[in-house]
């Protein structure tokens, strides 16, 4: 029987186990694709939030906007507004971590263009202390399962040209940015404050 195993190191090893149980490295070298070996999301803890969790997510949600230099209310205050969208029914936040350490937020709305519904990613957030440790990864994944069981037919998930972690984890899930992917025109979001 062979069993993967990544150290610490990030070398991956191909281990060989014998029917007595012994193990004895094989010597061969191989990469794995990271969803193959990649934590769950009951691996990292996750689950769907509550109002008991305001504090924590308005927590979060203030640190990951003091991180990008972005203008943001007091983590109470985004307490108070966290509630009031869980409440409401078209909002449903993914916590994860013990701290909890990451979280995704996510909006619906009835689609246009199917009689389905449309699902934002308003914001998804892991601490930088567990950054690469496949949390974002299985916060994403969870919620995409969830968006389609919750009727959703669409996911969009935003973020900027310099975020290239973020571009490649989308990506990698199955994401574009083009129309008419492969080699469609660029999509482009704008944005106006009111």
């Amino acid at each position: 029987m062979t069993i993967l195993v990544e150290p610490a190191s990030g070398i991956t090893v191909i281990v060989d186990i014998n029917v007595d149980g012994d193990a004895a490295s094989t010597g061969r070298a191989s990469t794995v694709d990271p969803a193959m070996t990649a934590p769950s999301a009951h691996d990292h803890g996750i689950r769907s939030a509550d109002p008991a969790d305001a504090e924590s997510i308005g927590q979060l949600l203030h640190d990951f906007n003091r991180e990008f230099d972005e203008p943001t209310p007091t983590p109470s205050a985004l307490a108070d507004r966290v509630r009031l969208l869980l409440g409401a029914g078209d909002t449903t936040i993914l916590i994860g971590g013990t701290g909890p350490d990451g979280l995704v937020v996510r909006r619906y709305r009835a689609a246009i263009w199917s009689e389905a519904l449309e699902c934002t990613v308003a914001e998804l957030y892991v601490v930088p202390d567990r950054r690469g440790r496949g949390l974002g990864r299985a916060l994403m994944e969870l919620a995409i399962d969830q968006a389609r069981g919750h009727g959703a037919d669409y996911v969009d998930p935003g973020t900027s040209q310099d975020d290239v972690v973020a571009r490649k984890l989308y990506e990698s899930l199955g994401f574009t940015n083009r129309e008419k992917p492969p080699d469609g025109p660029i999509m482009y979001v704008y944005e106006r404050e009111l």
